[in-house]
């Protein structure tokens, strides 16, 4: 953990008392003393340090901190996730790794190729899919903002309802597609607005969801020549989009996904 997480309701007089995974991550990992300091933040809120009061080094593991927060959390990343929903263990992972990478919203939404009992996961359910964004807060990103997550069971009712009201958020509209007219430098390059992001399940868009998208606005981008598994084209695009908004330079010219 590059930062310590707490909610609202943890903190009195300043200060947290942790008895679960994060007291052990401060004993085992960081090794830390009384006395010592360790970044901390409140979920949603400022950003700061923790001094040690009291070290429990043997289980179970405990951890008294006081607790000083001055530090305002980054702006929101200005972009947001469209995916298809993927196999819950894959989702988990996504979740984690694309929290760490920057993204304020995911809309998790329907698809031809998506399996319809993917749905019934409890991952689906706030208390379970925020663990896995907080992970990728505490882990990587330095941040206590977690994304919003929203789910969309009817992938028309999202393209030509939903949708609509949302667009005009956004700068810039993307589907990744392996026949795209354009690579994501092309479109990417230079822009400092807010994007939206569109990767499809295992096996790709179906072309109507692709025609869909397009008639709402969405450019086909490519991203590589090589067949990728969701999770893995999500790191990429997104590592690839940061880049490219920092004036890397990123070699992209085709894109697909498969199981």
């Amino acid at each position: 953990m590059n930062i310590i997480l707490f909610n609202e309701e943890e903190i009195q007089d300043n200060n947290v008392l942790l008895k679960d995974a994060r007291a052990e991550h401060i004993v085992k990992v960081l090794r830390a003393e009384i006395g010592d300091s360790v970044r901390m933040g409140e979920v949603g809120g400022r950003l700061g340090r923790g001094t040690i009061l009291v070290l429990q080094k043997k289980y179970p593991f405990e951890v008294l901190l006081a607790v000083e927060l001055t530090e305002e959390p980054p702006e929101q990343p200005a972009l947001d996730l469209i995916l298809a929903l993927p196999r819950p263990i894959m989702l988990k992972r996504i979740l984690s790794q694309a929290t760490a990478l920057g993204v304020g919203t995911f809309h998790i939404i329907q698809s031809r190729r998506v399996e319809k009992s993917f749905w019934e996961s409890n991952l689906l359910d706030p208390g379970e899919y925020e663990l896995h964004l907080r992970q990728g807060l505490e882990q990587a990103a330095v941040d206590t903002r977690l994304p919003e997550v929203i789910f969309h069971r009817r992938f028309k009712s999202f393209i030509e309802d939903f949708w609509p009201r949302q667009k005009k958020k956004h700068e810039l509209q993307l589907i990744a597609h392996p026949f795209g007219e354009k690579t994501l430098a092309d479109l990417v390059s230079g822009e400092r607005g807010r994007i939206a992001l569109a990767v499809g399940p295992e096996g790709g868009w179906i072309d109507f969801e692709v025609e869909l998208f397009q008639a709402a606005g969405f450019r086909c981008c490519t991203m590589g020549s090589r067949i990728l598994k969701v999770d893995t084209a999500v790191v990429a695009l997104l590592g690839a989009v940061n880049a490219l908004r920092e004036g890397g330079a990123v070699q992209l010219d085709s894109s697909r996904l498969s199981s």
